[in-house]
């Protein structure tokens, strides 16, 4: 029998995603997203409210007019390097949106929650693979601003019995098989819909940011998820807390990585683009290797990623960029 989820975010990237797989486990769906980065295009169905979780009035009437279930919060601004030249946006959006978001939720007694984390919790990595075990040392803002939440949220499971996933994603890509919602980001910092903007004739070159790392090529090593995969993940997790089960955290990637060259490479075979590389400088922050550990999540949920090749998530994002440089050429 489906419950009702509140997704606070839920006309952004990863949100979208969700609302669509929550809809489709035929559960109800009230979204909250004040559009700021969200496109309400990009939300297939279920209660729409726009609006701020940080009013703490819309947030009381949403509560009293809807009976939620679970929340599951993907609102927080995730650029590392606008978190670092701008960080009180971070702050106030991050940390304090979610503080109200949480008040109201005590208030109204609604005591589950699912929390879209990251991998920048962890930092620079001391050993790789990293599992769920491994300190906890942001290297900005971002970062900081998730890590402060995941303490709060265990804070408020001691404090007021609010039991919490945190899901420390590594690096989303990919769209919908439907090809009708994928990733919409202004400016665009992935590399994937980078490389693809350039095969579309959006952008006129890939950056490649150092070639001297101590990989097999020289380029970075990253592991690479699909948004679907992730939007799994959260089912799962929901039916954890659903069945009264404890707060704790997981990773979630593919636990392999794959280099930047090997990303444009795979990318121009797909596109049949010559995909022109510009070699530039390592950018300041760059860890040689991010490669998660999802051993925990597989084991304890027995998540299994539907999309590990990496071909089939490129494939599923280019199907979606071409839609969408048709859209903006229209």
């Amino acid at each position: 029998m489906g419950v009702t989820v509140l997704v606070v975010g839920g006309a952004g990237y990863i949100g979208s995603h969700m609302v669509k797989a929550l809809l489709e486990t035929s559960h109800d769906v009230v979204i909250l997203d004040d559009l700021s980065r969200g496109h309400r295009d990009l939300v297939s169905g279920g209660t729409f409210i726009q609006g701020s979780a940080h009013d703490a009035d819309l947030l009381d009437r949403l509560f009293t007019d809807h009976r939620i279930d679970a929340v599951m919060h993907f609102a927080a601004h995730s650029q590392v390097g606008e978190s670092v030249t701008a960080p009180l946006i971070y702050y106030r959006n991050n940390i304090a949106a979610t503080v109200e978001l949480i008040d109201a939720m005590v208030r109204h007694h609604v005591r589950r929650f699912i929390f879209s984390s990251t991998a920048a919790v962890y930092g620079e990595p001391e050993t790789t693979p990293i599992t769920e075990a491994h300190p906890l040392h942001p290297a900005n803002p971002y970062g900081v601003t998730k890590k402060t939440v995941e303490r709060m949220l265990a804070d408020c499971d001691t404090a007021h019995g609010i039991k919490s996933i945190c899901l420390r994603y590594f690096n989303a890509a990919g769209a919908d098989e439907s090809g009708r919602i994928g990733e919409r980001h202004d400016p665009e910092t992935h590399l994937i819909p980078l490389v693809l903007k350039v095969a579309t004739g959006e952008r006129e070159n890939i950056n490649i940011f150092g070639t001297d790392y101590p990989t097999p090529d020289g380029t970075c090593l990253r592991d690479y998820i699909h948004v679907s995969d992730l939007a799994r993940a959260h089912l799962l997790a929901l039916e954890v807390l659903l069945n009264n089960g404890d707060s704790t955290r997981y990773n979630l990637g593919n636990s392999k990585g794959y280099s930047v060259r090997e990303v444009i490479t795979l990318a121009r075979r797909i596109t049949g683009h010559s995909i022109p590389v510009k070699e530039t400088g390592r950018r300041a922050g760059d860890p040689a290797v991010l490669v998660a550990g999802s051993e925990k999540i597989r084991k304890e949920l027995n998540w299994r990623p539907r999309y590990e090749n990496l071909k089939t998530i490129i494939e599923t994002a280019w199907q979606w960029h071409r839609t969408e440089a048709s859209r903006l050429s229209a």
